[in-house]
């Protein structure tokens, strides 16, 4: 394992790879957000990894920085072993191509003032991959559950925030990525409208022989459309797993304790530990020494506050980074 401790795939084709990513950004005179801390993963061809943690944890920065929006200021971002970090200029834009975003808020992600059949054309006419035939764009909006007909010709905001959504898939789709990171696309949409497009990303996933990045805070919706779960705090992974194993057998405590909010869950912790992790995480700008997790965390000891965890396996696809992991599964 290299760097901070990638998670590497024993199966699969490796389409997308982060290695040590850092980012910071400079809040006043000598103070720092430490965003994002030596964060390593490894993203297979066809896979949809989810990343999950609470707000502020550095899930968004995070997939920005895949995207050198902004560039990173450590670590490396391989596209089927390409180094995106050093590229510039047009070898950077045409990367961009092949590695598409979907944002958290669809209505403020479009142009108010164009029309959706220009908005997902945009990207084709920049590229000169349209040559004027409209019926591509016709099709990505059928593939997104609309009606070209009716929809083609209007303008967001007459449309609800789920149809403004399925704009912004159709619009990620409209260069043929290899790869989108979702950045909490379903987190503003109302509960009923969030499981309708976790079907459609499903449902375009298959057809297009898609790769994804999908970003959340709650891990019930993540756990159910991901392969496997990368667990994010205050910029640090504390553990990565296939889906059903992290969810039958959490190991770090913070997951456990995200997954004790989640209804329905196989897991409820117990009151005292719930007490110690109630209230807010601590500032990026001044990170805990040692495990972050340790100023919240039930089986704290004076190591986790002078050694930082490292990730390791405890099951050749299940990593963690605590120094005193729970390794029972729950009833």
């Amino acid at each position: 394992m290299a760097g901070s401790g990638t998670a590497h795939l024993r199966d699969g084709e490796q389409v997308l790879r982060v290695e040590d990513l850092t980012v910071t950004f400079p809040a006043g005179r000598r103070r720092t957000v430490h965003a994002v801390s030596g964060v390593s993963f490894d993203v297979a061809r066809g896979e949809t990894l989810g990343i999950v943690g609470e707000s502020g944890c550095g899930k968004s920065s995070a997939a920005r920085a895949i995207m050198q929006l902004p560039r990173p200021s450590a670590g490396s971002v391989r596209l089927n072993g390409l180094e995106l970090t050093g590229l510039r200029g047009e070898a950077l834009r045409r990367t961009r191509r092949r590695l598409q975003m979907i944002f958290q808020d669809p209505i403020s992600s479009l142009n108010p003032r164009r029309r959706v059949r220009d908005i997902v054309a945009e990207g084709p006419r920049v590229w000169g991959t349209l040559d004027g035939d409209t019926a591509r764009i016709d099709e990505l909006l059928e593939a997104v559950g609309l009606d070209p007909a009716t929809a083609a010709g209007r303008r967001p905001h007459e449309f609800s925030g789920g149809q403004c959504q399925r704009i912004s898939i159709a619009r990620a789709l409209a260069l043929d990525p290899e790869v989108i990171i979702c950045d909490e696309p379903v987190s503003a949409l109302d509960v009923s409208v969030q499981a309708q497009i976790l079907n459609l990303l499903e449902d375009l996933k298959a057809r297009y022989g898609l790769t994804l990045v999908f970003i959340a805070h709650d891990l019930a919706v993540v756990k159910n459309i991901s392969d496997r779960i990368l667990v994010m705090y205050l910029g640090k992974t504390c553990e990565l797993a296939p889906s059903a194993a992290l969810v039958r057998s959490p190991a770090h405590p913070y997951t456990r304790a995200l997954l004790s909010s989640v209804p329905q869950a196989p897991l409820r912790i117990p009151e005292e530990e719930e007490k110690h992790m109630a209230g807010e995480p601590p500032s990026p700008l001044a990170p805990p020494t040692g495990c972050r997790f340790r100023t919240r965390c039930p089986r704290a000891t004076a190591l986790c506050a002078t050694e930082e965890p490292r990730m390791r396996p405890l099951t050749p696809d299940h990593y963690i980074a605590c120094h005193h992991p729970h390794t029972e599964t729950p009833a």
